[in-house]
């Protein structure tokens, strides 16, 4: 009987260290949540958070039992520091209302967590859930200014030139762009700053499940999704440009607000689809190990 009880005991200790971990989280980042659905969760630059908070909680669930089946490992000398690293940054944040410090202060938080209950295998098991929690920081409002209105400027010569060589009556002066009668000011919103950033959170979760075993698949992959994010938004930009040339500017208003976030996703998504395939179809594939060979199943590494 003393067999068995000791192996029950560890396993109340394990469930409830857990319980414990997620009740301070909750305490710590709920309110943080609570507020970011009436505040920058209801805004199209951050409208993914709640969808990101999602996948992290469904990705940290997923890898549950491999956490919990990992040896006791307390590394203390990176837990903490780590630790207190992202306690401070949550502190500061607070303080002075800066969302990127507090949301920002999830990952170094989790990560020592791990590392003072599991230990660097904990880190390794969870590494991408760990990262994934980055696209729910929101990006910096100095590094988002400075991007958006190079992206703006390119956007607008890109957009002009290609309807100018397609015999459209299309002139651009900065980052307002004139079609036949009417004017079109390219906005931050249409920069792409905020979808390059979504889309990234995208790929990166698609790759992930898809599991690809080659390095240069996935270094393609991963090259083109910044890239796909910028051409997806030129294409919106420019049927925003015809919508308003063929029907008026009414249309043109309705398309932005009405279609233009869906024709983008729609673009990145078949653009990402498509050089996936590709490479899947070109790349040779990895030969699975014989039996006997000590390989290691592909299935038993997800």
């Amino acid at each position: 009987m003393s067999g068995a009880a000791r192996p029950l005991r560890s396993v109340g200790l394990a469930d409830a260290t857990a319980l414990a971990v997620l009740a301070g989280w909750a305490v710590l980042f709920g309110p943080v949540y609570w507020e970011a659905f009436d505040t920058i969760w209801q805004t199209e630059d951050q409208g993914h958070g709640p969808l990101v908070l999602v996948v992290c909680g469904w990705l940290f669930w997923q890898l549950k039992d491999r956490l919990a089946g990992l040896p006791d490992r307390h590394q203390h000398l990176l837990g903490w520091p780590l630790l207190v690293l992202g306690l401070l940054s949550f502190v500061v944040g607070r303080t002075i209302s800066l969302p990127f410090l507090v949301f920002g202060a999830q990952i170094p938080v989790a990560a020592g967590l791990l590392l003072l209950f599991k230990g660097v295998p904990a880190v390794r098991v969870a590494w991408f859930a760990l990262v994934f929690l980055f696209f729910m920081t929101p990006l910096p409002g100095t590094l988002v200014d400075s991007s958006t209105q190079a992206l703006k400027q390119w956007i607008s010569v890109i957009v002009t030139e290609v309807l100018y060589a397609l015999g459209f009556p299309v002139s651009r002066t900065g980052v307002t762009i004139s079609v036949g009668q009417y004017q079109l000011l390219v906005a931050d919103a249409c920069s792409g700053m905020h979808s390059m950033f979504s889309l990234s959170a995208l790929g990166t979760l698609y790759m992930y499940i898809m599991r690809r075993p080659g390095l240069l698949h996935n270094a393609i992959m991963l090259a083109i999704i910044l890239p796909t994010a910028f051409f997806a938004n030129i294409v919106r930009v420019v049927i925003l440009v015809l919508v308003t040339y063929y029907f008026g500017e009414d249309a043109g208003r309705g398309f932005l607000h009405g279609f233009a976030g869906l024709a983008l996703l729609v673009v990145s998504l078949a653009v990402l689809f498509s050089v996936d395939a590709l490479l899947a179809r070109l790349l040779p594939r990895r030969r699975a190990p014989a039996a006997g060979s000590g390989g290691i199943d592909a299935g038993a590494m997800a």
